[in-house]
């Protein structure tokens, strides 16, 4: 399969990820704007993230499994630079992989604009990641390379591993992703992907929405937490 390919492929994988994922997190931000309240929690905050949660593990175990033959739907910088670190991925492929994922993370922040409008980014902030009000900045870093340390050594295991159920990756990698954003979400905004976080930043920029103070959490966070994963699952898998 060629590199454009492939490119193409993580493309709309994650633009379906951005696209659904942070549509979800848009949609309960305008309820409890529509009801007086700021901010996600007027359910508790569990049942939103929850909510949340399940729309991005659905978005993603629906795009491994429509994009995954052929490109593997990697769908997230972190696990690219992870299974390039454990020589599961050529080097020559990790640029464009990156570039089609930032590139298709910014197509899914700009198609929920033109599908919900401008509130998408004034009201909904178009889903972009920030920590916590009580949460400091490292405790927000933290939690994302827990969070990643999880989906990787699941994608590991599941994805991987030769000796793996493959038919079985996406179901579980997505439910993991709902897993670590329902807990760690109100805590960091669960990005867990750099990506993810770069599209809503981007465009929230021309609503006058400045976020990248934040940004080095969503990506030192992930790609630390994706490279411990990846090679403890290496060590431990070692015969």
């Amino acid at each position: 399969m060629s590199i454009v390919k492939k490119s193409v492929a993580e493309l709309i994988g994650t633009c379906f990820l951005v696209f659904f994922g942070t549509g979800s997190a848009i949609m309960a931000l305008l309820i409890s704007n529509s009801l007086g309240t700021t901010g996600i929690g007027i359910l508790g905050g569990i049942g939103e993230w929850l909510a949340i949660g399940l729309a991005f593990g659905l978005a993603i175990a629906a795009s491994i499994y429509a994009v995954g033959a052929v490109s593997g739907a990697h769908l997230n910088p972190a696990v690219t630079i992870a299974l390039w670190a454990v020589k599961e991925f050529e080097t020559k492929d990790v640029v464009p992989y990156i570039l089609a994922q930032l590139v298709g993370a910014t197509l899914g922040s700009i198609l929920l604009i033109g599908c919900i409008g401008a509130s998408a980014a004034t009201i909904g902030g178009l889903g972009a990641t920030a920590p916590s009000a009580g949460f400091t900045y490292m405790q927000a870093m933290l939690a994302e390379i827990v969070g990643t340390f999880l989906l990787m050594i699941t994608i590991m295991g599941v994805a991987v591993d030769k000796k793996a159920p493959n038919k079985f990756a996406g179901l579980v990698i997505g439910l993991a992703v709902a897993g670590i954003i329902t807990t760690i979400g109100g805590i960091s905004g669960a990005s867990i992907n750099p990506a993810r976080t770069f599209g809503p930043y981007l465009m929230d920029m021309f609503y006058g929405i400045n976020l990248w103070v934040y940004y080095p959490i969503y990506v030192i966070g992930p790609i630390l937490g994706a490279l411990i994963g990846a090679f403890i699952y290496r060590y431990i898998r070692e015969e």
